[in-house]
């Protein structure tokens, strides 16, 4: 009997919703788990797919963009706009650490260098290492701007794009992790960081189409990041004055 089930596809916008979906409910478990236990260890690793996915779509947008100075401009500004709920989400001090968001706009500038064939080489790496050494106060700091750049370079050939990725993600972030904090860091061990490779089935689906057009769901994606800490915040308050 012939087979009538067709291959699952998802587009930019079905994976975007994934991405933050898993966002939520990984800060969720960040500030209300207790991390000392499998429970919260294990609810954490969805939320590893989260970097990978945005990154793969920034680079994604490098090529489908109307105006790449319009969108380093989009995302310089909410990089700002989510300064403050980040660090008082996670509490930290003012200039100690701030969003992805900082790290999306680097790795789009970077991967926007490294692509520009009037720049000479050397120019390149310059511009490369210096987004780098912006992005460590970043959440992901600079596997973001690696991962973009990646991304980036290997546009359309999915196998290369996925190995770069994970030798970036192994190299820079995983081994790294280990090395600086041990097998285990507040009580819990950082194997959950393995999950970013989850990304990489779910970008095997991607059919290359952005969904529906919308500016709306366009906003969407940006603004949702801020008020979601925003959110959280206000959540994490309310308990503990209970």
């Amino acid at each position: 009997m012939r087979n009538n089930v067709q291959k699952i596809q998802l587009n930019a916008n079905q994976l975007k919703m994934i991405a933050i979906i898993a966002m939520l409910f990984d800060h969720f478990m960040a500030l209300f788990a207790d991390h000392g236990t499998m429970t919260g260890i294990v609810f954490r690793i969805p939320g590893r797919i989260v970097a990978p996915i945005m990154c793969f779509f920034i680079a994604e947008g490098y090529y489908y963009t109307s105006n790449r100075g319009k969108y380093v401009l989009r995302l310089f500004l909410f990089a700002l706009i989510s300064h403050i709920p980040y660090v008082l989400c996670f509490r930290y001090n003012f200039f100690q650490a701030t969003s992805v968001i900082w790290g999306l706009m680097l790795g789009l500038i970077a991967l926007t260098a490294v692509k520009e064939k009037r720049l000479h080489p050397v120019v390149k790496i310059m511009i490369l290492g210096i987004c780098c050494a912006l992005a460590v106060t970043a959440n992901w700091n600079y596997v973001a701007v690696l991962w973009i750049v990646g991304f980036g370079i290997y546009h359309n050939r999915f196998k290369q794009q996925m190995i770069a990725f994970s030798i970036i993600g192994i190299v820079f972030h995983i081994i790294p992790t280990f090395i600086n904090f041990g097998w285990a860091h507040e009580g819990y061990p950082h194997w959950y960081q393995f999950g970013i490779f989850l990304a990489i089935p779910l970008l095997a689906l991607y059919n290359g189409k952005r969904g529906k057009k919308s500016k709306a769901v366009s906003w969407f994606f940006y603004i949702f990041y801020p008020m979601h800490l925003i959110i959280l915040f206000i959540l994490k308050e309310i308990t503990l004055r209970f």
